[in-house]
């Protein structure tokens, strides 16, 4: 059975419209599973009708491409843990790129061979390899930074943005050319140069930004498979790459306003350290005179409160400590007290991070609500539990100016009657910055895995009270 063009055109329609509805699906996380499902379906019917295109001459690499593929997705959807999901999309994103690059090259070479060569493809075929070298490359990096290969410190060296440039405008110039010439030495410059580009665009921005980053490198992809689209004169690659970048890109901007800084500064100033390594957590917290805290304590505190606030980070998810949380909860409501989870945009290693992971373990949505929802709410707050977030809370953010997340809109988490942090030690956050929050007089450490400290604070609320 083989599709007419018009069959074909009506398939990549009703694709393009259930992958808007996905989009549409996942602004919400009560709708985010619909979406899911809308965006399934709109990939399956886009592939059925590829399959079925009189563009596809034989099948068998393709069947051999997409049961691989499939294979590989299984096992990696049934492995991957939900703390890992950060580098997994980054890995994503650079098969995407790559995928860009040798569709790019591939289809030169076909039509140079068959004499099809014209302007316009040629200009398509430079923009699918420059944009695609570079979220290869770039996906890479972050994937490293974000699976600890690399060191989450931006690396920075004198004269990189100058380099950057140089770089930039010889590639720029090396597509021009090629696109006019088809001069295989130039391909192969620019290809090299577009490659380097994505690492070295990558490699100065800190583990802070690694949020903003993902998102951007996301909207990268998006634009990659739109330069594709328009190679292989794939209406659907078009729509869905534009809606890729194009939703990627607005995304980027989101998180950058939550964080109070532009793009460009995101891009050119990151900053982070590597948190590894670690020192005596009681120790530590003695002498730069922190009061730390034991189970019980906070345990108390709890027991007679209204209202409870916890504010989930990248420790929660480290630890997988949701579950905990989940049941912490369900133990302080049944004894009338509210509870309810403050999320901030950047919080954890990705857009939404915090939502998933506690979606995972089934809170209700109306229990999370975001940074803007829940900060009138904390100056009436008799408990507050942070747990292993960090920089999102950090009152340096409104008190120091010589801070670098200073202007960064936080959760207030220091205006509540008392805060309990879960820490496993006094090192900073991923941004390298001290806690201001830790030395403020309501505010006491509980050091230990979170997930341990959860579950044996629930032991003792089932204990009974005091």
């Amino acid at each position: 059975m083989t599709l007419s063009v018009n069959l074909q055109a009506v398939a990549y329609l009703v694709s393009a419209v259930l992958f808007i509805l996905a989009l549409k699906g996942l602004t919400h996380p009560a709708t985010a599973r619909r979406g899911n499902l809308y965006g399934m379906l709109g990939m399956l019917i886009a592939i059925a009708a590829t399959l079925l295109g009189n563009q596809v001459q034989a099948y068998g690499l393709i069947t051999f491409g997409i049961v691989g593929g499939a294979i590989i997705g299984v096992i990696v959807a049934l492995r991957i843990q939900m703390t890992a999901m950060p580098q997994l999309v980054a890995a994503l994103h650079s098969f995407v790129g790559m995928a860009a690059v040798l569709v790019a090259i591939g289809t030169f070479l076909t039509r140079r061979g068959a004499g099809e060569l014209d302007a316009l493809l040629m200009g398509e075929i430079s923009a699918g390899v420059v944009i695609g070298a570079i979220t290869f490359t770039g996906s890479v990096i972050a994937f490293g930074k974000l699976q600890g290969l690399l060191s989450g410190s931006p690396v920075k060296y004198r004269g990189q943005h100058l380099l950057n440039a140089v770089m930039g405008i010889v590639t720029i110039a090396l597509a021009v050319h090629f696109a006019m010439t088809g001069s295989i030495f130039s391909l192969l410059l620019m290809t090299l140069l577009a490659f380097t580009l994505g690492v070295t665009l990558i490699i100065p921005i800190g583990g802070a930004d690694m949020p903003v980053i993902i998102s951007m490198l996301n909207s990268y992809s998006g634009w990659a498979a739109a330069a594709t689209g328009f190679t292989l004169h794939n209406n659907l690659l078009i729509i869905v790459g534009a809606l890729v970048g194009c939703s990627g890109a607005i995304l980027s901007y989101i998180m950058c306003k939550a964080m109070n800084r532009s793009i460009l500064n995101v891009v050119f100033g990151g900053f982070g350290t590597d948190t590894s390594g670690g020192d005596s957590a009681g120790a530590v917290a003695a002498e730069k005179g922190v009061k730390s805290a034991a189970i019980e304590d906070a345990v108390y505190w709890m027991e007679d409160a209204n209202r409870v606030i916890i504010i989930p980070g990248y420790g929660m998810a480290v630890a997988q400590a949701q579950h905990s949380l989940k049941e912490m909860m369900e133990l302080l409501e049944a004894r009338g007290v509210e509870v309810r989870f403050g999320i901030h945009p950047v919080a954890g290693r990705m857009p939404g991070h915090m939502n998933v992971l506690l979606a995972e373990a089934d809170i209700p949505y109306d229990r999370v609500l975001e940074m803007d929802e829940i900060n009138p709410d904390f100056a009436s707050t008799d408990v507050v539990l942070v747990v292993g977030a960090n920089d999102v809370v950090n009152p340096a953010a409104k008190e120091d100016k010589t801070s670098p997340i200073y202007g960064m809109p936080i959760l207030e988490a220091g205006r509540a009657r008392q805060v309990y942090f879960l820490k496993r030690s006094m090192r900073p956050g991923y941004s390298g910055v001290d806690n201001l929050l830790f030395y403020q007089e309501n505010t006491s450490l509980v050091f230990g895995d979170a997930k341990d400290t959860i579950e044996g604070m629930n032991s003792a609320l089932k204990g009974g009270g005091h």
